[in-house]
């Protein structure tokens, strides 16, 4: 008898805690279902919580070598490999992840393509009607999604072009009530910080506000291999990717659960 009241204590409690961290379940599963199913429920229930639809933009358009030499015609590929791999190695949440890069997206074939870089054709300013069906999509996938994680370089100590084209072509409506991460890199020490200030003001406007902690990753091909895996995985800079990917998931989910009692009036 004791042992049945433990268990049946135990699943009480649980029960409750559940309900309490997602309070948007219907009550009167919790009343009116035996136990285990109820549990079962409520299991599930949270499960399927912890899945985020995540878009990654690429900020870099870059298809030529620089002067200088080297072997990455666009350094940046390893550090959104990095990031990209990351996101699909996380236990705690289940991450559907698009990657928006900009040389296929402005390229031939691309959701841009009629556009281009130069904004020629953005999103809001065309009817229904007119809108390409691969723009169409991409605007659609970008408004479903949950959060969005910004992965660029540093030009002219600022935001890239082909970032601020790539985001710009959609209207603040399609990222509002939602929020996003920064990550920036680059050859020499600074890891493009100076970008990641002028993103977070970019990224506010947008409506998909900035978390604050960010990543930047100096030196890149000191830190990163091609393929996106580190060449030291106890490099003290690699530290800053978990950190980040912890506070944006706990922020997602909470702007998720938030925007599933409604929008404000």
């Amino acid at each position: 008898f004791s042992t049945g009241c433990d268990m049946w204590y135990h699943d009480h409690v649980l029960m409750t805690e559940l309900q309490y961290r997602i309070p948007h379940l219907p009550r009167q599963e919790y009343k009116t279902k035996p136990l285990t199913t109820t549990l079962k429920y409520f299991l599930a229930m949270a499960a399927s919580a912890k899945v985020l639809k995540t878009v990654v933009f690429f900020g870099s358009g870059k298809t030529v070598l620089p002067p200088w030499g080297g072997s990455d015609t666009r350094l940046g590929d390893r550090v959104y490999k990095y990031v990209v791999n990351a996101l699909k190695a996380r236990t705690d949440v289940n991450h559907e992840i698009t990657i928006y890069d900009p040389v296929e997206v402005f390229g031939k074939g691309g959701a841009l393509e009629s556009s281009g870089g130069q904004m020629s054709t953005p999103h809001f300013y065309l009817k229904a009607d007119d809108v390409p069906p691969a723009m169409a999509k991409m605007q659609q996938t970008i408004k479903d999604a949950d959060c969005y994680v910004v992965v660029t370089p540093e030009y002219n100590h600022t935001v890239p072009p082909a970032l601020s084209s790539i985001m710009g072509h959609f209207g603040g409506s399609n990222y509002a009530y939602k929020c996003s991460a920064i990550v920036t890199y680059s050859i020499g020490p600074w890891g493009g910080m100076r970008c990641a200030t002028a993103a977070k003001l970019m990224l506010s406007e947008l409506g998909c506000s900035p978390i604050s902690k960010l990543v930047g990753i100096p030196t890149v091909a000191d830190i990163l291999n091609a393929d996106g895996t580190p060449v030291d995985d106890k490099h003290r800079m690699l530290n800053q990717l978990p950190a980040m990917l912890g506070d944006l998931e706990w922020t997602a989910l909470a702007f998720k659960a938030a925007r599933a009692n409604g929008l404000p009036k």
